[in-house]
């Protein structure tokens, strides 16, 4: 590595979140919330579609945003204005979001495209074509920006595709290793990742997700007042919460770190674990549509599609668990599997509940499952990491 590159570099010890990751993380509470507005606004089958799109999209441009911070020294000036000028992008992601499928769809596309590809571009000039990682990212990201913009300029179901092809692309050639003509896939060690580094940054972003859930729930109670009923459904959307943080944590979320440095293929570990946070992250923003509906109306009648996002939710999450287990364990809890089955047993029943009744139901199920881990925990030792492969 010449200069160019190692001026820019991160030293070993300096591994850690900084202040600017914190910073960066922000825009993305503002994301989450704008992401739930427009499914509870289109609460269908094609509202859950586009809204899946829109949070690969956002997911994708934070985890790209979090591997720099990984790899390069976030001090240096031209690394803080990438971090702050992909901040700014993100912003307008996500106030495009809700619309991005009708009026807003160049400004979506656009800013996804121009965040993506210029923060290659940058830092391939700044590297001087040191950091073959970034030419690689540089290459492929170009390659989604056509059908990104394309979608954009077409309305209706081709955006739909079109929009759908660039996160396939995206995700896929990340699981390829980002192959390129003549190069092939690249390395383990070419996108060297930091255990430590990025599990502190996916349980940072879980945290924030979470806030989501806090915001969401602080303004339903807020907004109508403190009577009885949406005060049981705000207790009962609280509780949901703290069940979603105390699982997640136990105790995958723990030892993320030391999976990743004990895993022969590191990088493949890192992406296991982000693949199974972007799920954990869209259960987030169907429970926060949950609570928001069941805040509003406790007592109403529950509808299919609310029963969708109230129980599917808790339901996604878990997998995502499952699949973020899988990837420090290398083995999936059957209580998670068994509460997966539970939800989706009782969902045809649960339209003839109210909804505050319904929000309980799945947190009892989501308690179970914790009080599981918690007495499995003091039954045996702390379990190593020990990933796949």
């Amino acid at each position: 590595m010449t200069s160019g590159a190692a001026r820019l570099v991160r030293g070993p010890e300096e591994q850690r979140a900084t202040f600017l990751d914190l910073f960066f993380d922000l825009v993305f509470v503002f994301a989450l919330f704008r992401l739930s507005l427009g499914l509870r606004e289109h609460l269908n089958w094609s509202g859950a579609f586009q809204t899946l799109v829109l949070l690969l999209a956002l997911w994708w441009v934070w985890t790209q945003s979090a591997l720099v911070a990984d790899r390069f020294d976030p001090w240096q000036p031209a690394i803080r204005r990438l971090a702050i000028g992909a901040m700014f992008g993100s912003l307008v992601l996500a106030a495009a979001a809700p619309e991005a499928f009708g009026e807003h769809g160049l400004v979506f596309a656009g800013a996804y495209v121009a965040v993506q590809v210029g923060r290659s571009l940058v830092l391939v000039i700044v590297t001087r074509g040191d950091e073959l990682p970034e030419m690689r990212l540089l290459f492929w990201f170009g390659v989604s920006a056509v059908p990104w913009l394309a979608g954009a300029v077409v309305q209706g179901w081709p955006r739909g595709v079109l929009w759908a092809l660039a996160v396939v692309v995206d995700y896929t050639v990340a699981r390829l290793g980002w192959p390129m003509p003549r190069l092939g896939r690249a390395g383990a060690a070419e996108f060297s990742v930091s255990g430590e580094f990025l599990a502190e940054r996916y349980r940072q972003f879980f945290i924030i997700a979470l806030g989501e859930l806090i915001l969401v729930t602080g303004l339903g109670l807020s907004s109508g007042g403190f009577e009885a009923d949406r005060g049981a459904a705000v207790v009962v959307a609280f509780a949901t919460t703290v069940l979603l943080w105390w699982i997640y944590i136990s105790r995958a979320g723990e030892v993320l770190g030391a999976a990743v440095a004990a895993a022969r293929d590191p990088l493949r570990v890192g992406l296991s674990a982000l693949y199974a946070h972007v799920v954990m992250v869209a259960s987030v923003v169907a429970i926060s549509v949950g609570d928001e509906l069941v805040i509003e109306h406790p007592f109403g009648h529950t509808q299919p599609a609310w029963v969708a996002v109230i129980l599917g939710g808790p339901a996604l999450f878990l997998a995502g668990r499952a699949i973020f287990e899988y990837a420090v364990f290398g083995r999936v809890s059957r209580n998670r599997v068994v509460g997966v089955l539970v939800l989706a047993a009782i969902s045809p029943a649960m339209i003839f509940l109210p909804p505050v009744l319904v929000t309980a139901a799945a947190a009892l199920v989501l308690a179970g499952i914790a009080i599981s881990d918690a007495a499995r925990a003091r039954r045996r030792p702390p379990e190593p990491p020990s990933p796949p492969g």
